[in-house]
């Protein structure tokens, strides 16, 4: 394809604009002097350089070389100067991984969601993985975290050219209520929904934090800029649970059902009634956490098991009393259908993928190092630190050095959270593995019993995909459209059931959700259908 000089030029300006910026660009590990693409040119001493694009928390930072000793451990072990770029998973991200694609300069492996990556496998930007994702490749990765069944089924395009990354089993998802504000107005902990929408009013007007001024809000979520956020306790009041549903014998695609004329017209009275943030829709995922923490909200949903432990610096108990000063929070997770259900059984999400232009030697050797990380060396090297300094270890039992840990990790950019972007699960048992953390307090645990006590419905058990020439990023693109302009614009959802109409003819959705159906009924044995238009 040619490309006129002035194209060529803005894209190399946006790269350089992007490389730029301290939270995303790879800190400290020099990692412009070789692209992915040049397989025959190696640096450092001879080592084989290798480039990565992926995802990591908003406030994560490379540190410099001779601080990040998962960096010096991979060189190392693994004889190759690895350098890792990345960003917190949002539009930018996409944007500068397609800049980095179309300057020819594709990052030997990739992280993306389940829509972009179909693009990317029909494009040929991906290369097919069959012979070199196996159980004999990568051992670690098939016994502890991802059966070949999930790898098989998780096929687009009829080719077999991307893999999930590790996910969890168990899911920890809940909403958190600060309940020293609930203590403050003399109110008890919301039990349903009704009760939870009290709440968010009394959090809004009442002054739960004692300051003298009508500055907080009941709940926030984030939105991207585009998108209905499904963490609007709504859906689940009508029955609307994750993605993906099966009733009886229908498949459902929970964001195109009918029953979200109900969801969007009780999500306008709620922000009708100026209890929500009104700044949701623009927050970048992260950032309702960050309203969470400054003491503007009083409920937000968090998924992670240490979200609000005591002992968790960069979590939302420690950093809320860290910013406001007030001792007295007390964040903790409830939910208002915790007894009929809360979420959908876990199934593989969103993949990694590896670059058609690299070399097979730095496929390979990116493989091996991704396998290193799913396995116990990997493991606890980038979730606990250096053994004898950020952690001791007595037999299956590990115990983290909390001083130690800060100084190393936490204070230093938080590092390791980049490089726990292939194993994201904070499940050691995954690996026969204990955390044996005496700062666990009895608070902490009782976060757990609590959470683990809800209902979990069960998924469709399987991952669906589109085949070519299915557009569900089109599909989904128009479908937020129609939400957003209904909550924000519009009198009311009356016209919802017209939308859908277009959504499942114009944007293709009889056809998508059908097959999706029939994925389905293959991986079940049970014949489910979709009741389209």
């Amino acid at each position: 394809m040619k490309r006129t000089g002035f194209i060529v030029l803005m894209v190399m300006m946006l790269i350089l604009s992007a490389c730029g910026d301290k939270k995303e660009a790879a800190g400290g590990t020099g990692g412009g002097e070789a692209s992915s693409g040049e397989a025959g040119k190696q640096k450092d001493g001879g080592k084989m350089p290798l480039k990565w694009f992926v995802v990591a928390s908003a406030d994560a930072q490379l540190p410099a070389k001779d601080k990040d000793f998962v960096k010096k451990t991979i060189d190392e072990k693994f004889g190759v100067d690895l350098t890792v770029d990345y960003m917190p998973y949002g539009p930018d991200f996409q944007n500068k991984l397609n800049s980095l694609i179309s300057s020819g300069d594709t990052p030997d492996v990739f992280y993306t969601d389940g829509v972009a990556s179909n693009q990317y496998i029909k494009d040929g930007v991906a290369r097919e993985i069959k012979e070199l994702v196996t159980p004999q490749t990568m051992p670690n990765y098939f016994k502890h975290w991802v059966s070949e069944k999930d790898l098989s089924m998780y096929q687009v395009q009829g080719k077999f050219a991307r893999a999930p990354i590790p996910y969890p089993k168990d899911i920890y998802r809940s909403y958190y209520i600060r309940k020293d504000w609930l203590d403050n107005l003399g109110l008890a902990m919301p039990a349903n929904y009704d009760e939870m929408i009290e709440v968010m009013k009394a959090f809004t007007e009442k002054d739960p934090d004692g300051n003298g001024k009508k500055d907080t809000y009941g709940f926030t979520t984030y939105g991207g800029g585009t998108n209905m956020s499904l963490d609007f306790p709504e859906f689940v009041k009508h029955g609307l649970i994750g993605d993906f549903m099966v009733e009886g014998d229908k498949f459902i695609d929970t964001r195109t059902d009918l029953r979200m004329e109900q969801v969007l017209n009780d999500i306008k009275k709620v922000m009708d009634m100026g209890i929500v943030d009104p700044d949701w829709l623009l927050a970048k995922n992260g950032q309702q956490l960050e309203k969470a923490e400054q003491g503007k909200v009083g409920i937000v949903l968090g998924v992670g098991k240490n979200l609000a432990f005591d002992n968790n610096p960069e979590g939302l108990q420690v950093k809320t009393k860290q910013i406001t000063g007030n001792d007295k929070v007390d964040w903790q997770p409830f939910h208002p259908f915790a007894k009929t259900g809360t979420w959908l059984e876990t199934v593989p999400g969103n993949p990694f993928l590896l670059s058609s232009q690299s070399s097979d030697d730095k496929i390979k050797k990116s493989l091996e190092i991704l396998d290193w990380l799913a396995g116990e060396e990997g493991y606890l090297l980038t979730h606990y630190g250096q053994e004898g300094t950020d952690y001791t270890r007595e037999g299956n039992k590990i115990k983290i050095n909390q001083e130690a840990f800060k100084q190393n990790v936490t204070d230093n950019g938080n590092f390791l959270t980049v490089y726990q972007w292939f194993t994201p699960v904070p499940s050691p048992e995954v690996l026969g593995l204990e955390l044996d953390d005496p700062s666990i307090t009895e608070r902490d645990k009782k976060i757990v019993e609590t959470i683990d006590s809800y209902k979990i419905v069960p998924s469709v058990g399987t991952s669906v995909v589109v085949k070519e020439g299915m557009d569900l990023a089109g599909l989904r693109k128009r479908m937020n459209e129609i939400m957003v302009s209904i909550v924000f614009d519009e009198k009311d959802a009356s016209k919802w059931p017209e939308y859908r109409k277009e959504l499942m003819t114009k944007y293709g959705g009889n056809e998508i959700f059908n097959y999706y159906a029939e994925q389905v009924s293959n991986a079940s044995g049970k014949t489910v259908t979709f009741a389209g238009e």
